[in-house]
């Protein structure tokens, strides 16, 4: 332990979809304070500042991560901008964990904001976000990602026998999982049948099988274990949570440039997996690890990261759904947080809000019917675009 990238401060806002009374300088100077909280310390004792957003246009601020580091008192600090769509946030730990790992700072303060609610207009937003996939190639053909991602999982009906009933049951379960999610954006109490039965967007998917866009922000410090014992007065009353392993990988960013074997899975998000596995010492990913916070910008979306993380055998990611295998009580339970269904995707913020959900997991702190009892080893993973870009990063608790 005396060599590992240690978490020692936790803090969120609560993502909603328009945050009408803050600006996104508010909200991450609230996520960060709760964060200095959490670990029990204070903003001069931070080395280093990593800022995570998508968006200078939903947020309406360029640079805006040294207008920020003014804001949460990192002035004079090192502070940079990571941007990888939706992967961002957990980009952005990633690249925390490279700065300690090579010992250029003992700490790291993480955070992100993003007004991704109704900052705009509806117009405008599909224009940004339809900006986020190739502009040349993919948005004339496509317009939204809807219809790519939707491909995808049509192919994985037709190889597997997957169904529509089968990936609806994903978003009923994050759903209903937000709802006893106090921070989470919109819980809700639906059927299947409702899923099926809401408006059409790319077929099969619907929009209740859809993420919701929102406003909010997140924050994480990492450090050192000689910075937390020096520094951090709440790193003693409490298990120690690590960064046990983070990967990364990227793939070809217009689908018709996959190959044909791997068309219906995140072929990235297996290359990280395997990466993040290594480093932390998994080999048998559906058996160690406890808990998960998984990519649902789609529910096919979190049926195929089933398979592509190793949480069961490829193929089998509709019957897994369908059975309740990553529910409460299951082998794996999934986006115990609502996940971007349920709590939200505040883009840049959504990595982080992650690895939230899963330290307070670990650490014990989760309270009522959403808690993971015992819990050791937790996983986020996020992805860009259609699975451009995926970051897979792994938590535990270590002696």
């Amino acid at each position: 332990m005396s060599d590992a990238v240690l978490v020692v401060g936790l803090g969120m806002t609560h993502f909603v979809g328009f945050r009408d009374n803050a600006t996104v300088r508010d909200m991450v100077v609230e996520a960060v304070r709760e964060v200095l909280i959490d670990a029990g310390t204070n903003a001069s004792s931070i080395d280093m500042a990593v800022a995570a957003y998508e968006s200078d246009h939903f947020n309406r601020q360029m640079s805006l991560g040294h207008v920020l580091q003014d804001s949460v008192g990192l002035v004079g600090k090192h502070t940079l901008r990571v941007e990888g769509g939706g992967a961002t946030g957990a980009l952005a730990i990633r690249t925390a964990v490279t700065a300690l790992r090579a010992g250029t700072a003992r700490s790291v303060l993480v955070f992100a904001g993003e007004t991704n609610g109704k900052s705009v207009d509806r117009a405008t937003a599909t224009e940004i976000l339809a900006m986020s996939a190739d502009f040349e190639w993919e948005t004339p053909v496509f317009g939204t990602f809807a219809a790519p991602y939707a491909l995808m999982i049509i192919e994985h009906m037709r190889r597997y026998g997957t169904t529509a009933e089968q990936f609806a049951a994903v978003a009923v379960k994050n759903r209903r999982l937000a709802l006893d999610n106090p921070l989470a954006h919109k819980g809700m109490s639906i059927t299947i049948e409702d899923v099926r039965a809401s408006t059409p967007l790319a077929d099969p998917y619907r929009l209740f099988d859809a993420s919701l866009l929102s406003d909010g922000a997140a924050a994480v410090l990492l450090s050192t274990r000689e910075w937390a014992e020096r520094h951090s007065s709440t790193f003693q009353g409490r298990p120690p949570v690590a960064v046990l392993g983070t990967g990364s990988s990227t793939d070809h960013p217009r689908l018709s440039d996959r190959a044909e074997e791997t068309f219906p899975h995140f072929a990235a998000k297996r290359r990280a997996a395997a990466e993040a596995y290594r480093e932390a010492g998994i080999v048998d990913p559906a058996r160690q690890i406890d808990v998960a916070e998984l990519y649902d910008s789609f529910s096919g979306a979190e049926l195929q990261a089933y398979e592509d993380l190793g949480l069961c055998p490829v193929g089998h990611g509709g019957r897994a759904a369908a059975e309740g295998r990553f529910d409460l009580g299951g082998r794996v339970p999934v986006n115990t947080s609502g996940g971007l269904m349920g709590r939200g995707s505040a883009v840049g913020a959504t990595g982080i809000a992650q690895a939230v959900e899963i330290v307070s997991q670990l650490r014990g702190e989760v309270t009522g019917p959403r808690a993971v009892r015992d819990a050791l080893i937790g996983i986020t993973d996020t992805h860009a675009g259609v699975g451009s870009l995926s970051v897979v990063n792994v938590f535990g608790r270590v002696k």
